[in-house]
């Protein structure tokens, strides 16, 4: 996910579900990813820094998964440097599901605009306890591109 400040604090929420839930209210961006976890463990972490203490996206072991993302407030502060307060959320919500297109449900954000309006790259991002040799990486390598078109 790309967030509209440069660096600094936002606010993350996981929800795991058994079955496809309805999409939040009052969200200006949602993206929907199709992903597979072979290890059963998929984790959200800060680019630059350690995963946090959120449950495993892959909530029931090794499969496939559906992940609906949620923005609100992207726009408040771009490419800032310093944010005093969090100004902008996500929410993440995932359950197994057999494998489907990606789909944009909301696009509503000036900076999701911006993102897509972009060529797409080839980039792959590899924080520094990864490497593409570990099935955990390959992992988040997976994740992070699939989003890309959606957040950035």
């Amino acid at each position: 996910m790309s967030t509209g400040i440069h660096s600094g604090s936002v606010r993350v929420t996981v929800e795991l579900h058994a079955v496809q839930p309805e999409p939040a209210a009052d969200w200006e961006e949602i993206a929907e990813i199709s992903w597979r976890s072979p290890s059963g463990e998929a984790l959200v972490a800060p680019l630059m820094d350690d995963p946090v203490d959120l449950p495993s996206l892959a909530s029931r072991g090794p499969g496939c998964y559906r992940l609906r993302v949620h923005a609100r407030g992207r726009d408040t502060a771009v490419d800032r440097t310093v944010v005093d307060e969090v100004v902008e959320s996500y929410l993440l919500q995932s359950w197994p599901a057999a494998h489907e297109n990606a789909l944009l449900v909301r696009a509503t954000d000036a900076y999701g605009a911006h993102l897509r309006a972009q060529d797409a790259d080839d980039t792959i991002v590899i924080d520094h306890e990864d490497s593409l040799d570990t099935r955990t990486g390959r992992e988040r390598d997976i994740l992070r591109r699939a989003a890309a078109p959606f957040f950035g």
